[in-house]
């Protein structure tokens, strides 16, 4: 039998393996948004509520004015940080879902270590530099351990971050509600508020706070380290076979110990946001479910860091909409929830189709030349 050669045209015709990777990575995340809005439209429907309703309002709610989209993007920036934080070790192979503990830690520290620079009255341009630093550190330190625990001990990364994320929560109330608490919030146990002055204003011309624009440097910035970086293809092999890269010299522990520290840092620095942009003190109120749904916004963006953005952005608008969705359908706001959760499982199971597409196979596609 005679192999035909192939010609210029079919060769030309022929779609890379990288180009069939990269459009399977958009088209099972789309798909799997479109089926969830499908089986969320039947409960919708079950309830006697209008889904075209539904979803013209998270338009409207998310992205329908001036106000909407800035209270989308003002939801979105610690969403990035936390997306962030579950995609750096992912890309590592690790499964980290402790962000929520230590934007909780994060914060803690940022009002921490406020309260004493406020106190002696030193300047802002000082103070808050210090208060990002220490959010940082401990969140940080606080997956830097998890990973430490990993590769030295063998300890589960997604228990013990799990864990420790509790931990955190636990010492954050701790704290707040003993030595660090000001005897001014008689109803909810806070820290010392850190005061206007000490606050971290809007970009201008918007009622966003920097936090979005930190979110969008250290996206950039993380995807040129994991992509265009000696650390990054490091991290890459690691993450695919972790026993072939210790036979090739690399520090997989070292490797795994940074990932999980530069992750830390980012959920850490959400804290800060939260504390000097939003909140103004320390709270029950950082609890707030952004590590948690930022593991959702790393899964659809595939890990990869300037993909969370604008999943990020989505996600940000689903949760600006739940007012608007409350009062205009009378359905509770935390309906969207129920939309987030369907999308993690409806994400969950398409993980399965990854390399099980003909259209997406490198062989199939020759065929089809």
């Amino acid at each position: 039998m005679t192999v035909q050669p192939l010609s210029m045209a079919s060769m030309k015709r022929r779609p890379s393996i990288g180009t069939l990777k990269f459009a399977e990575s958009i088209f099972i995340p789309v798909a799997a948004l479109a089926v969830s809005a499908l089986l969320f439209s039947l409960f919708l429907l079950a309830l006697g509520k209008s889904p075209l309703m539904f979803f013209q309002l998270i338009w409207v709610g998310g992205f329908g004015s001036s106000f909407s989209l800035q209270n989308t993007l003002q939801r979105a920036a610690p969403l990035i940080l936390t997306g962030l934080a579950f995609a750096i070790p992912a890309r590592i192979g690790l499964t980290m879902i402790g962000g929520e503990g230590a934007l909780v830690l994060g914060g803690l520290s940022a009002a921490a270590i406020a309260i004493p620079l406020v106190t002696a009255g030193v300047p802002p341009f000082l103070t808050l530099p210090l208060m990002a630093m220490a959010a940082m550190l401990a969140g940080g330190l606080w997956i830097g351990f998890a990973g430490w625990l990993r590769y030295y001990r063998g300890v589960n990364e997604t228990i013990s971050s799990l864990l420790l994320s509790y931990i955190a929560i636990a010492t954050m109330n701790f704290f707040v509600e003993g030595v660090l608490r000001d005897p001014a919030s008689a109803n909810k146990p806070s820290t010392m508020p850190i005061g206007d002055a000490y606050r971290i204003g809007a970009i201008p011309g918007t009622d966003v706070h920097w936090g979005l624009a930190a979110g969008l440097i250290l996206a950039v910035a993380l995807h040129v380290i994991m992509t265009r970086t000696t650390f990054g293809f490091a991290a890459r092999v690691t993450g695919g076979n972790a026993r072939a890269a210790l036979a090739q010299g690399l520090p997989v522990g070292k490797l795994i110990v940074v990932c999980c520290l530069l992750a830390g840092a980012c959920a850490g620095l959400a804290g800060f946001y939260e504390v000097a942009a939003v909140h103004g003190q320390a709270n029950a109120s950082l609890v707030a479910g952004y590590g948690f749904t930022g593991i959702l916004v790393a899964f659809l963006a595939r890990q990869v860091p300037l993909a969370v953005i604008p999943v990020a952005i989505l996600f940000g608008a689903l949760a600006a909409a739940g007012g608007v969705i409350q009062r205009r359908m009378g359905m509770p706001d935390a309906t969207v929830l129920v939309l987030q959760g369907l999308i993690f499982v409806v994400l969950l199971t398409s993980e399965t189709f990854y390399g099980r597409i003909p259209f997406f196979q490198p062989k199939r596609a020759e065929e089809r030349t």
